[in-house]
């Protein structure tokens, strides 16, 4: 009853075989470098001029300056408009205008909504560009 211990060439080794585990990863690298380039988005911003020309004194200003004063009131430039006839009077200096550009300037008491209705209703009327002033500093 002779045993062998097997220290022939016929046994099993103890190293791990890495060759499906490389191809995982690099599967895996694969998918996530055609990922993330698809996955980012932009949005288009246009940034003021940082030189921007001085306007002279006596040019004409042909600029339309939507002001949100709260309690369901605006102001088209300085004629007070109130809420339900605001797309209908925007309508009216926007079709004969070449140029649809807005400013719009909210009170620091108005809420968000007004400003955001503002903007939409510019927005129905024709109104391509839309800028926003901001607050005058104390």
């Amino acid at each position: 009853m002779g045993m062998s211990a097997g220290g022939g060439s016929g046994g099993h080794s103890n190293e791990i075989n890495v060759t499906p585990m490389i191809d995982v990863l690099l599967v895996l690298l694969i998918i996530f470098m055609m990922i993330i380039p698809m996955s980012r988005k932009a949005i288009d911003t246009q940034l003021p001029d940082p030189n921007p020309s001085v306007a002279t004194a006596n040019s004409a200003n042909d600029q339309i300056v939507l002001s949100v004063l709260g309690s369901d009131l605006f102001a088209i430039n300085s004629d007070t408009v109130p809420r339900e006839q605001l797309f209908n009077r925007l309508r009216g200096v926007y079709d004969p205008r070449p140029e649809k550009i807005i400013f719009v300037k909210g009170d620091s008491t108005v809420t968000y909504n007004d400003v955001i209705y503002a903007m939409d209703q510019a927005r129905g009327a024709g109104v391509k560009v839309i800028g926003i002033t901001p607050a005058p500093k104390d």
